[in-house]
C-alpha cells in the first residue's frame, strides 16, 4: 500500500479522497492513458483540443517555442482535460526550456564553475518561474549525473561536474528555487549516466560501477536527494550489471535498461533506496529502450518493472494500443496498473493541481509572461557568467590582448550547430567594436588548400588565431569531439601554428577540447553560449574583468601535454 501522507507526496485527508475517488472513477483504458507523457509538436489549439478529448493522459511535454503560443497550447489543454494535467519541459538552462524568450541562464555546468550554491538557486528560481509563467509544472530537472567520463557526449556541460558533494549542494538549491515557483522537480539519470563514454539515445549505456562503487558516488546523491523530499526520478537507458547481479546473485549476461529492469526500479529504487515518489522513463522511442526487446512487450514491461509514466511514444495510437494489449494479456498487472496511476493521480493532487483546476488558476495570462528575461533574471544570468567563465591555462601569457600587437585576428568556428551563425557574429561583433581587424576562416578546397601555404605569408598576415569551440553536447551525436575541415593536415583550420602566432582557444560547449589541442597555450572553457557568456568573456580576454570560474571538472583530460 503506498502511503500518501509520507514523503513525498504528504497529501491531506481530503487531497488522498480526491486521489482515491478519481481512481475509482477510471475505466481501465482511462488509467491507461493517464500512464502516457507524449510530446506535442503542435501549438494549433484545434489539434490539441481533438487530442484531449479523445485521450486521458496523465502528462504532455513540450519543446522549447514562442512564450505565447506555448501558453495557449497548455491553456487549451488543461480547458478541455478532464483530469488536471502534468505539463513538463526540460527546464536544465532558464526559461528558455520551454520559452524562446526566456532567460538563457546558463549550462549547469556554468553554474557548477561559480562555486556558489546561490547561483543554483537562481537557476531555479528562474527557470521556475519563467516555466510557471508559460504553464508548465513539472520539470525533467536538474540532472544529477557525475561527469566521470570526459568522453560522454551527453553529460558534459549539462551537470554540475564530477564531484558527488557539489552535486548535491547545487542541485538541492536548484531544487529550492524550482519549489518556490511550484514545479515538481526531477532528478535524472537513474542509476546514473556519465560513467560510459555511449549515449543512451543510440544503444543502451552502461554503469559499470559495482555496487559499493555506486553507492559511494550516485548513491550519495539519490539517498540525499530522496531523503529531502524528491517528488520525481527520471530512469535512463541505462544498464547496470552490478545491482542485477546483486539481486539474482549470478554474472549478469543479459543488456537490461534500468526503464526495464525489475531488480533496479522496484529492487534498489523502491526497495533499498525507498523512494515513494513519481518514477519516469526517459523518452521512450531512444535506441537505449528499443533495441533490448519487441515493444509491444517492452511497453506495459516498462511499467509491470517499476516505472509509474511512459515518456513520449514511438506512434501514439500503437503504443496506447500495446500498452492496453498488455494489460488484456497479463504483462501489465492490475495492481501496478493501479500503483502506477495512484501516484501519478498524488503527485497532481501534492502541486494542488485539483483546486488549481476548481479555481480556473491554471489557465496563464499573456500578462505573466511579463516576467520572462525580466531585469533581475538576466542580471542574474549576467553575474553568474562573470563568475563561471574558466581561464584553464595561459601559459604563453597571452592574456590580456592588446590590440596593438594582437590587432589582425584570424577568427574561427568550431562546431556544425544552428546557432553558429549567431556565435560567430556576436564574437564578431564585439572583438570588432574593440578595434580589432576580423578576417573569418574560409574552409579551404582540394583546389586551393596548397595555394597559400608558406608560413611567412601567414604570418605576415595575422597576429593572432581565435578558436570559438561551438560545440555543443547535443542527442545523437557519437562524439563531442573538434572535427577539423582541412584537408592532409594543411590549410589554416588545424593549428599547426600555435608555435608561430599566437593562438587562443575559447570553448562555449564542450569543456574538454584541449584534450584535442593541447598545443594550445591559452584556454578558457565558458560552458555556454548565452549572450551573456559571450560578452563577458570579451570583457575577460581584454582584461577589464578577472576570471572567477573554478573548474567542476577536469579539463586536462587527465593527459600530461594537455597543461603546458
Amino acid at each position: 500500500m503506498i502511503d500518501l501522507q509520507s514523503k513525498p507526496f504528504y497529501l491531506t485527508e481530503d487531497q488522498i479522497l480526491w486521489v482515491e475517488n478519481t481512481l475509482e472513477s477510471l475505466t481501465t483504458d482511462q488509467k491507461v492513458e493517464q500512464l502516457f507523457c507524449p510530446l506535442f509538436y503542435t501549438n494549433n489549439p484545434n489539434e490539441l483540443h481533438s487530442y484531449i478529448k479523445k485521450y486521458n493522459f496523465g502528462a504532455v511535454m513540450f519543446r522549447s517555442g514562442d512564450a505565447r503560443e506555448i501558453q495557449t497550447a497548455i491553456n487549451t489543454l488543461q480547458e478541455g482535460a478532464a483530469i488536471p494535467l502534468l505539463i513538463s519541459a526540460n527546464l536544465e538552462d532558464g526559461g528558455i526550456g520551454i520559452a524562446e524568450n526566456g532567460t538563457y541562464m546558463g549550462r549547469q555546468m556554468l553554474i557548477a564553475a561559480t562555486d556558489d550554491p546561490e547561483r543554483a538557486y537562481q537557476l531555479g528560481k528562474v527557470s521556475g518561474t519563467e516555466g510557471s509563467a508559460v504553464g508548465v509544472n513539472w520539470t525533467y530537472s536538474p540532472v544529477v549525473d557525475i561527469d566521470l567520463n570526459f568522453r560522454n557526449p551527453i553529460t558534459n556541460v549539462r551537470t554540475y561536474g564530477n564531484d558527488a558533494d557539489k552535486i548535491i549542494t547545487m542541485a538541492s538549491c536548484y531544487i529550492r528555487g524550482l519549489k518556490e515557483a511550484g514545479i515538481i522537480p526531477t532528478i535524472k539519470h537513474f542509476p546514473g549516466d556519465g560513467v560510459d563514454e555511449r549515449d543512451q539515445h543510440l544503444l543502451t549505456s552502461v554503469n559499470y560501477l559495482s555496487v559499493e562503487e555506486w553507492e559511494n558516488s550516485y548513491g550519495k546523491i539519490y539517498r540525499c536527494l530522496i531523503n529531502d523530499g524528491i517528488m520525481s526520478i527520471m530512469i535512463g537507458h541505462i544498464a547496470m550489471p552490478a545491482i542485477e547481479e546483486y539481486f539474482n546473485k549470478k554474472p549478469c549476461t543479459q543488456v537490461i535498461p534500468a526503464t526495464l529492469s525489475k531488480n533496479i526500479l522496484t529492487g534498489y529504487l523502491r526497495g533499498v533506496l525507498n523512494f515513494n515518489g513519481l518514477i519516469c522513463t526517459d523518452a521512450s522511442p531512444m535506441v537505449g529502450f528499443t533495441a533490448v526487446s519487441q515493444r509491444k512487450r517492452a511497453v506495459p514491461e516498462a511499467i509491470e518493472n517499476g516505472c509509474d509514466m511512459f515518456l513520449f511514444t514511438r506512434d501514439l495510437e500503437e503504443d496506447i494500443r500495446y500498452m492496453k494489449e498488455g494489460v488484456e494479456e497479463g504483462i501489465l498487472s492490475e495492481r501496478r496498473l493501479n500503483e502506477a496511476v495512484l501516484r501519478i493521480l498524488a503527485t497532481k493532487a501534492a502541486i494542488g493541481l485539483p483546486e488549481k483546476k476548481s479555481d480556473n488558476m491554471l489557465i496563464k495570462t499573456e500578462e505573466s509572461l511579463q516576467i520572462l528575461q525580466c531585469e533581475e533574471h538576466v542580471r542574474w544570468a549576467r553575474e553568474a557568467a562573470d563568475e563561471g567563465i574558466t581561464l584553464v591555462k595561459d601559459t604563453q601569457d597571452l592574456l590580456p590582448l592588446d590590440i596593438n600587437k594582437h590587432r589582425r585576428v584570424l577568427l574561427q568556428i568550431l562546431g556544425d550547430f544552428q546557432s553558429n551563425d549567431r556565435v560567430y557574429y556576436h564574437f564578431d561583433q564585439l572583438l570588432t567594436k574593440e578595434g580589432f581587424e576580423i578576417t573569418k576562416y574560409q574552409p579551404e578546397t582540394l583546389e586551393t588548400i596548397f595555394l597559400d601555404a608558406k608560413v611567412d605569408d601567414f604570418k605576415s598576415k595575422y597576429d593572432l588565431v581565435i578558436y570559438i569551440g561551438n560545440i555543443e553536447n547535443a542527442s545523437n551525436k557519437t562524439v563531442s569531439r573538434i572535427q577539423w575541415h582541412t584537408l592532409f593536415g594543411a590549410g589554416n583550420n588545424l593549428p599547426w601554428f600555435a608555435a608561430e602566432i599566437p593562438t587562443m582557444y575559447i570553448s562555449v560547449g564542450n569543456p574538454y577540447h584541449l584534450f584535442d589541442v593541447p598545443m594550445i597555450k591559452t584556454y578558457i572553457n565558458g560552458y555556454c553560449h548565452s549572450p551573456y557568456v559571450i560578452e563577458a568573456i570579451i570583457e575577460k580576454i581584454m582584461g577589464r574583468s578577472e576570471f572567477k570560474g573554478k573548474n567542476p571538472i577536469d579539463p586536462f583530460c587527465g593527459v600530461w601535454d594537455t597543461r603546458i
